[in-house]
């Protein structure tokens, strides 16, 4: 491709804002159709149960209420006289088919907010009224409050089973029980990470159209995986695929968690067919804590075995993740990432992990930014800087000696059984993200503060090490026209959900067409009907998938082009320019403007198929402040380091990074689903659960660089939406443990709470008055 823009890397202001900024954004509740219905979910209250009845009719006599829906009501219209199940996306292994969540309970109930019945009514407040009047008689049974729970015939989540595992993948290179035989020197260690969960700034909401004479479905409010979405409710309703439309509104946020399919993805579909009129359902935040994926609870055991001089020989050990209730869409990957990310951008021969998912009676678990990758940096980098002191080594030198070097690229890492899942570093130099780090934070100097008591505030320095892996394949799919004013239409089988995909596809597309900005009239996404495959916005996919499925469609609109151009000219394609991007011009010194071409249709559908994984790296380092009195950490100093190979638009990037460093900082030290022993959640609000605002963590920089593209897609791009996330948690306890160095303290778990600290330090003081 003859290259006449330089649009990529240029730091252009986001396109879609300015809609946004004028309050012209259109969120699935802004939407309004005419004789539209409104739904309201009865979810149990009951964390582990037999159903034994549920009586609706006080609830159907209610004035205004059109239907209550149960299992019942589906059974008799489903194909096969049977509730449908909420399927896999990612990992689809048999083993985890027992274990599938109905989209309505049937005979029992597995955790708190599980549906149990749907009312349809004419007003919204009306349907809440007619869940008050369902009478539901539940027999409880024992909570399993986690993977501690005596199992017995009653705490068995899944009659048939004879455990609550669902599975356990196991993540092996080299040798590792030989590494370890004669080690010089090992440890093991304990560490934990808390529930938390994406919480986008927007709840989920879902409106469905079905028109009966065609037999078709419009469902508004789908986000994130249309097309696998399409694919599921076409199944689930057993109609063509093309008989059902999903449209991506815009999006308050989805981090992992919104856009993947639901219960209610199917039950208001269900609802409208049912009742022939429109259904809208918008669920609110304490629907939303207890119902949407969380993600990140997580416990391991691992061990490690080095030389004398810190060389790394091996790391081995068991980890156990608390999936909730049911397997669902995505409820493996953070458990698969926990295995095979252990060892993150660093060398290590040797490696024996296994981890189980098990499961327990609280909500499912699914991907939120950088999943398991967060929960297992820390792990890593805490249990690193323990060995570091061990060693009586520098911690950076510690990390700088075990890091993969570029001559070792692409570097293979642990394969993951089952799923037989082998993978590899594409490209890199992990040493110049950490020595930039180490400048940018300036911690020759800062280093001479750990420890210190200055204003009754102990500081405290760290760093941690990442790599985010990102592209996953195994298609994406891309659409362009030739409009009929020379400009050109982009269609793309991508979702944006807040990431700034119009504004990088614009450039994309401008430099691959060799036109300017304005000579791309849109980027379109958000439906279904766009293109003929499409596989979304996840695993850092959206650029490097989406982006090359462009250049392929602007190759083939490009080749169109000349081929329509030669025809008027009657000459062979091979004759025509393309001038600017405006104009085609033959032998002979004839001309014609490619709008005088539109007229004919011209258009190219591209795709990019890919088999391989991107991985950006780089490196966090943090400076703080700890009141040992009170427990409380200021945040002075935070700074981020990332290569994401070649960048589309460095101010996306940087936005990006910011605010996922942010999210890593609120898992960090704030966010924390709680549940008691009978599984009930005791962090059902805003006022319980906390999240960082605006005024928390001020003091955050990133720098990003792009040293080193990508080999394995035409723009040389990776994902950069999930580096700032990945360290945050390691970080900052390392950071706090060196602040306390002199207490002794060594956090173990997260969240950083101020209760955690201040009692990690009563307990060092109880040590020292020991007698």
């Amino acid at each position: 491709m003859r290259t006449v823009n330089s649009l990529i890397g240029s730091p252009i202001e986001r396109l879609e804002d300015l809609r946004f900024l004028r309050g012209r954004g259109e969120y699935v509740d802004d939407l309004a159709r005419e004789g539209a219905l409104h739904a309201a979910i009865l979810r149990s209250s009951v964390a582990h149960g037999r159903i034994r009845a549920i009586d609706t009719s006080a609830a159907r006599a209610l004035p205004g209420v059109h239907s209550v829906i149960t299992a019942k009501e589906i059974v008799t219209q489903q194909i096969g006289n049977r509730v449908p199940r909420v399927p896999m996306r990612l990992q689809p292994l048999p083993d985890f088919e027992p274990f599938g969540q109905p989209v309505i309970a049937e005979t029992k109930v597995r955790y708190v907010g599980e549906a149990i019945a749907i009312a349809i009514a004419e007003t919204a407040g009306l349907a809440e009224d007619a869940l008050a009047l369902i009478e539901v008689d539940i027999e409880p049974l024992p909570a399993v409050a986690d993977r501690h729970t005596l199992v017995n015939d009653d705490t068995l989540l899944f009659a048939g089973t004879d455990s609550n595992r669902a599975i356990v993948f196991h993540a092996v290179r080299g040798d590792a029980a030989l590494a370890f035989k004669d080690a010089p020197y090992t440890r093991r260690e304990s560490f934990r990470t808390q529930r938390h969960m994406a919480l986008p700034m927007e709840p989920r909401g879902l409106l469905a159209e079905w028109d009966a004479s065609r037999a078709r479905l419009t469902l508004s409010g789908g986000a994130k995986v249309l097309f696998f979405n399409r694919r599921t409710l076409a199944k689930q309703f057993d109609v063509p695929e093309s008989a059902i439309e999903i449209v991506e509104n815009d999006v308050g946020g989805g981090f992992g968690a919104r856009g993947e399919f639901y219960p209610e993805d199917f039950l208001i579909p269900f609802a409208a067919r049912l009742a022939g009129r429109p259904v809208k359902w918008t669920e609110d935040r304490r629907e939303h804590l207890m119902t949407v994926n969380h993600a990140r609870e997580a416990e391991c055991d691992v061990e490690i075995a080095c030389t004398r001089d810190g060389t790394i020989l091996a790391l081995r050990g068991h980890a156990f993740v608390d999936v909730g209730a049911y397997m669902r869409t995505t409820g493996a990957v953070g458990a698969r990432n926990v295995a095979q990310f252990m060892s993150g951008p660093y060398r290590i021969p040797n490696i024996d992990i296994d981890v189980a998912l098990n499961l327990t009676n609280k909500t499912p678990v699914g991907t939120y930014r950088g999943p398991g990758r967060f929960e297992t940096d820390f792990f890593r980098e805490r249990f690193f800087d323990m060995v570091a002191q061990d060693l009586g080594l520098d911690r950076v030198e510690f990390r700088r000696r075990n890091l993969v070097a570029q001559t070792e690229m692409p570097y293979q890492i642990a394969t993951i059984t089952p799923f037989e899942s082998k993978d590899e570093f594409d490209s890199g130099d992990y040493q110049t993200t950490l020595d930039r780090c180490l400048e940018e934070i300036n911690w020759a100097e800062k280093s001479k503060l750990a420890g210190k008591l200055i204003d009754g505030r102990y500081h405290g320095i760290a760093l941690g090490c990442f790599i985010e892996g990102g592209a996953a394949g195994p298609k994406e799919s891309a659409r362009i026209v030739l409009e009929p004013d020379g400009r050109y239409a982009v269609y793309v089988g991508s979702s944006a959900i807040g990431q700034g995909l119009e504004t990088s596809f614009a450039q994309i597309a401008a430099d691959a067409l060799e036109v300017p900005m304005d000579g791309i009239r849109g980027v379109f996404h958000g439906t279904t009907s766009y293109v003929s495959d499409g596989y979304g916005a996840y695993h850092s996919r959206s650029v490097v998938m989406g982006g090359s499925a462009m250049l392929d469609a602007a190759i083939k609109l490009r080749e169109a082009i000349r081929g329509a151009a030669a025809q008027r000219f009657g000459c062979e394609a091979a004759a025509v320019e393309i001038i600017e991007g405006i104009r085609a011009a033959g032998p002979g010194g004839k001309a014609i403007a490619l709008a005088e071409l539109a007229g004919e249709g011209i258009s190219a559908e591209g795709a990019f198929l890919n088999k391989k994984h991107t991985y950006t790296y780089g490196t966090h380092a943090a400076h703080v402040a700890v009141d040992a009195k009170i427990g409380h950490v200021e945040l002075l100093d935070y700074v981020v380091v990332e290569d994401c190979g070649r960048i589309i638009n460095p101010l996306t990037v940087h936005g990006q990074t910011i605010g996922s460093v942010v999210q890593g900082l609120g898992g960090a030290f704030m966010e924390h689903l709680v549940y008691d022993g009978e599984g009930q959640l005791l962090t059902g609000s805003l006022a319980d659960y906390l999240i960082p605002t605006a005024s928390d963590f001020p003091k955050i920089r990133a720098v990003v660089q792009e040293n080193h593209p990508s080999p394995i897609n035409p723009l040389g791009a990776k994902g950069a939406g999930e580096g700032g996330i990945i360290a945050a948690g390691g970080v900052m306890a390392n950071a706090v443990a060196n602040a306390l160095s002199s207490f002794g303290v060594q956090p173990r778990q997260l969240p950083l709470t101020p209760a955690y600290i201040w009692e990690l330090v009563q307990a060092a003081r109880r040590r020292r008055a020991a007698p």
